[in-house]
């Protein structure tokens, strides 16, 4: 049975978001895609990704979320990882602002709705 929004209930809009029910079509473009992570990219990445601040990735791993990374924008997986397939010493990578080696370094699982940030590290003296 169709519930207000005009589309029942469990089935995806043309947008292909789940539908917010009650609300006027209007502010369906307004819905957030709860159903990826998002990965913050860094200032100096961006030339790779179009200057895209954040990029959606499929749910997975670190792993899984790289290797997406790298089918959508050819070259960022050498920027990120070192010849052994390990996140390079300089760069940094948090799932929700907890860095991912006290958690399980790439294999760490992301769920929908969580933020990845890759924060390359900054030397000086």
């Amino acid at each position: 049975m169709p519930e207000r929004g005009g589309e029942s209930s469990g089935e995806l809009g043309t947008s292909g978001k789940a539908p917010l029910h009650g609300c006027p079509p209007e502010w369906q473009a307004f819905q957030p895609d709860i159903m990826a992570v998002n990965v913050r990219i860094p200032t100096p990445l961006r030339k790779l990704t179009g200057d895209e601040e954040l990029v959606q990735v499929q749910p997975g791993t670190i792993t899984s979320a790289f290797d997406e990374l790298q089918k959508r924008f050819p070259g960022i997986r050498e920027r990120l990882l070192d010849e052994a397939g390990q996140v390079r010493r300089f760069v940094n990578v948090y799932v929700n602002e907890e860095d991912i080696r006290f958690l399980a370094h790439q294999d760490t699982p992301l769920k929908e709705g969580d933020e990845v940030s890759i924060i390359p590290a900054i030397a000086g003296g």
